[in-house]
């Protein structure tokens, strides 16, 4: 029997076991002897088990019915201790690499090696509450997931030991703690068990994904005693996964909406009928009427078709209790982490491009923003068509002083263009690429990577990011995002004689201005705006469209910059619409600034302009725009 068109419920369907079987380790961290918890667990790998052996994967099947024979012991001896806990949660980690192998369709990989560790593991111990530890080796390296494409350089690394070395396997050890100090050991062969039983050891490989530069992994490693040689070479495991095609993305769907979708076809089967009898019989009223419903009828289909789109923040914000768990055991932090609002609903393609973005700002947090104790927020919650996500943390806050010096030191910006710049706008600084105030490099942060990445990522779905701090009052960085990415709102704005669309998200307020109110400071056009200077810029410049006929006043859209409002003159504001996004095709998708584009109701096609992206990058940008650019 073909069972492969079972696949994509196969993955659907363990990727929400795994989900479950995290959710619940962490609950038993808190309560090691709840049996309704204990049970569940069971029950969770008892059904990837079954459902891997009815597919033949037979490896993942091995390793489900390995852990339920765990959970089978832990729940005849009443409660579970830290050890296994630790063991399952590292066997959760080997099942999603094994996932990932079977969406891939590679081989799965081996398991022995986390097998071999089953002995040396107590499952139960008499009920006692777990406390948060300090900073914990990790877990057997083989059991560790694949890095995914959101970390850092993927290497696989070999070290050769001296001839004649003494306690080669104790050098080895060394060598793997060393290891973990410079990213996440992903796995080593002999692993860490292995080297405990000692024995012969000539060379160790290991996979790691680095936090360091390879010239100071290779520092470190050579420095140590009785190493003869370190050699580099990628991940192959990371090359195979940038390699494969994505396969067919599955969605779940409620079986009502699906009775819904049948029900809007019948109907607009039945519209269509009666607007061609009307237009036969030239029954324009009844025309017109069939042409209302048809309106009603599309927003109905409209609402539903997003509706299937649509997902819980839950299934990003799901992961996060893991995430903070590891890491504050890594620190030796307590953490508490509190999640609101995790039943919002976004668009799956936004919530797909979120969650790596997501999983930084809590660790970032946890690691940067908290010394010893502290609490973590997430919240999700909706304004009309936004939502807003928001990571709040009660630490020591930002300082803007701290973030001028580091612009200042970094030759970013002059010092009368750092003095000019308001606190929340210093604020935005830290999503400049490279730039880091932290004085300590860790693991986790520090190398002024991330927050760039994760600001890049919120504007290209077309969202916004806002960080609110103070030294000493916590830092929250918010996040606006639009509800959809295939449907949105746009304000059409006409510029050169071409209409072009900006995302409403993107759109801070329009305004209009008599030409004597434009003033010139410097070098810059500039108007007053609500007791602040806002900057002009041409659109017409920007884009190269010939200039309109001045007259009247002069129409603009205020727009952010890195925090700092800016305003695109254009020739005329034509109001706002609701446009269904198509995606650019190469070579239109090169173009900076332009993010889709829109058929309107009259057969025209307009092109979506990414503000940010435009501003950034013009000619000149750096410099700061002329006063003629505003003209």
């Amino acid at each position: 029997m073909d069972m492969s068109k079972y696949r994509g419920m196969f993955l659907s369907e363990t990727a929400e076991h795994l989900k479950n079987m995290s959710r619940l380790l962490l609950q038993l961290e808190k309560a090691p002897t709840d049996k309704e918890s204990i049970d569940s667990l069971f029950r969770e790998a008892h059904s990837i088990k079954g459902m891997a052996a009815s597919m033949g994967y037979t490896v993942t099947a091995s390793l489900a019915h390995h852990l339920e024979d765990l959970m089978d012991s832990i729940r005849k001896g009443g409660g579970i201790s830290a050890e296994a806990i630790d063991r399952m949660l590292a066997g959760l980690d080997l099942l999603e690499g094994l996932v990932e192998d079977i969406t891939a369709e590679r081989a799965e990989r081996e398991i022995e090696s986390f097998l071999a560790g089953a002995a040396a593991t107590p499952a139960a111990t008499p009920p006692t509450p777990v406390t948060p530890a300090a900073a914990a080796p990790p877990p057997a390296a083989a059991a560790l997931p694949t890095p995914t494409d959101s970390e850092g350089e993927a290497l696989h690394i070999t070290v050769t030991l001296a001839e004649g070395a003494a306690a080669p396997a104790a050098r080895a050890i060394l060598l793997l703690r060393e290891l973990a100090n410079c990213g996440s050991l992903q796995a080593s062969l002999p692993n860490a068990d292995e080297l405990k039983r000692g024995g012969p050891v000539g060379k160790l490989s290991a996979w790691l994904v680095a936090d360091l530069p390879r010239n100071e992994i290779e520092a470190r490693l050579r420095s140590m005693p009785d190493v003869a040689g370190v050699e580099f070479g990628a991940d192959r495991r990371r090359e195979s996964s940038s390699r494969r095609e994505e396969g067919p993305r599955t969605v779940r769907v409620r079986t009502e909406l699906l009775d819904r979708f049948i029900n809007l076809t019948g109907e607009l089967i039945t519209n269509r009928y009666m607007l061609q009898g009307a237009a036969r019989n030239s029954q324009w009223g009844e025309v017109k009427n069939g042409i209302g419903q048809l309106t009603r009828l599309l927003t109905d289909l409209h609402h539903h078709v997003l509706q299937v789109r649509m997902m819980p923040v839950e299934s990003i914000t799901g992961r996060l209790p893991r995430v903070v768990r590891d890491l504050a055991r890594k620190t030796g932090k307590e953490i508490v982490l509190q999640v609101e609002g995790d039943e919002v609903e976004l668009d799956r393609a936004i919530l797909e491009e979120l969650a790596d973005p997501l999983v930084h700002m809590v660790r970032n947090a946890v690691d940067h923003g908290i010394d010893r104790q502290g609490k973590v927020t997430v919240r999700a919650w909706r304004e009309k068509d936004l939502v807003l996500i928001e990571v709040a943390d009660d630490g020591r806050g930002m300082d803007p002083a701290l973030i001028r010096r580091k612009i200042l030191e970094k030759g970013l910006l002059s010092p009368a263009q750092v003095k000019s710049l308001r606190d929340r706008d210093v604020l935005q600084w830290v999503c400049h690429p490279g730039f880091s105030t932290a004085p300590v490099v860790t693991e986790t942060s520090g190398r002024g990577v991330g927050m760039d990445v994760v600001k890049s990522a919120v504007e290209n779905l077309g969202g916004l990011l806002d960080i609110q701090s103070q030294p000493g009052a916590g830092t929250r960085i918010i996040l606006q995002l639009p509800l959809s990415v295939a449907i949105i709102q746009v304000l059409l704005v006409t510029c050169g004689g071409q209409t072009l669309a900006i995302p409403i998200t993107r759109v801070v307020r329009t305004l209009e201005v008599p030409r004597n109110e434009v003033r010139s400071s410097g070098r810059q056009l500039v108007i007053r705006l609500d007791e602040d200077v806002v900057p002009l810029l041409s659109l017409h410049k920007i884009l190269g469209l010939p200039p309109a006929s001045p007259g009247g006043g002069v129409q603009m859209v205020i727009t952010e910059l890195r925090g700092r409002r800016v305003g695109l003159v254009v020739d005329r504001l034509a109001g706002q619409r609701e446009v269904f996004v198509k995606a650019l095709e190469f070579p239109l998708n090169q173009i900076a600034g332009l993010s889709g584009a829109a058929i309107l109701g009259d057969g025209h096609i307009v092109f979506l302009l990414d503000p940010q992206s435009l501003l950034e990058t013009r000619p000149g940008a750096g410099r700061g725009p002329h006063p003629e650019e505003a003209k």
